[in-house]
């Protein structure tokens, strides 16, 4: 059967995360409904991440195999028009029928969205920033550089998916500035996340730039692999996923956020 890889962008407010769960609205679901509509039979699509409840994307990508009479429909066209408004097919191209979404992810790039004030937030990125109020960027900057190499995440991922390491290569982790001088954009790009691992990262440097986590206490988190005291998770809104990369092509084939302003 053909494999088709579907280039996803959504909104997340609305839907309980990619996976499918019983009484729930979801990505995955939303798209195997979509595709299974038009092919009459019913399909499973592969996601890249499992995103959580809350978080966009501007660049998921899935796979799903159709029937080969189907193979040749204008499928990014044909699905968009099935689809509801928070979540829209960018690319759809016919894919070796060995690619996988997931497995076949050499790293994925996030983005987690602050807003410096808690006077005001344009109503338009309300659903997509975490209203912090000011912050010590140097702090976090000195924070951030802490979290980047390889070693164990296991102080920053909450319980829910079994997983056999959680040891992760952190390859980057930026700040760059938003669309308004009250945002800013942190961007984490890794080998791989475990489960909220990038909400419980944004969550310990947002303590740190307000000055009640310091660099030695993130040394021990990480050191001490304990989950329980690390600080809270940040919120689910101002997180997106913007990058898959998986280095099958000839500058390795990332599939990058398209260009935009404002919300994802």
């Amino acid at each position: 059967m053909p494999r088709l890889k579907l280039t996803l962008a959504y909104v997340g407010t609305r839907f309980s995360g990619w996976q499918i769960q019983p009484r729930a609205r979801t990505v995955q679901l939303v798209v195997e409904e979509a595709v299974s509509a038009i092919v009459g039979a019913p399909v499973r699509a592969q996601g890249s991440a499992r995103t959580d409840a809350g978080v966009h994307a501007l660049c998921q990508v899935a796979h799903v195999d159709v029937p080969e009479r189907c193979a040749h429909i204008p499928w990014r066209r044909a699905l968009n028009a099935k689809l509801p408004e928070d979540l829209a097919v960018i690319e759809a191209a016919e894919a070796s029928p060995a690619f996988h979404a997931r497995f076949d992810s050499i790293g994925k790039t996030y983005a987690y969205h602050l807003w410096l004030t808690r006077d005001w937030v344009y109503p338009q990125r309300r659903p997509f920033v975490w209203r912090t109020g000011p912050l010590d960027l140097d702090l976090m900057d000195r924070t951030a550089g802490l979290f980047v190499g390889r070693q164990d995440f296991a102080a920053f991922q909450n319980v829910g998916t079994p997983v056999s390491s959680s040891v992760r290569t952190v390859f980057s982790f930026t700040r760059t500035p938003g669309d308004h001088p009250e945002e800013i954009v942190w961007r984490i790009s890794a080998d791989g996340f475990l489960k909220q691992m990038v909400r419980n990262i944004m969550g310990c440097l947002v303590e740190a730039g307000r000055g009640k986590v310091s660099a030695d206490a993130v040394r021990s988190l990480l050191m001490g692999r304990d989950r329980t005291l690390a600080p809270a998770t940040a919120p689910a809104r101002g997180l997106c996923l913007e990058r898959v990369d998986y280095g099958d092509g000839p500058n390795g084939d990332q599939i990058d956020r398209p260009e935009h302003s404002g919300q994802p």
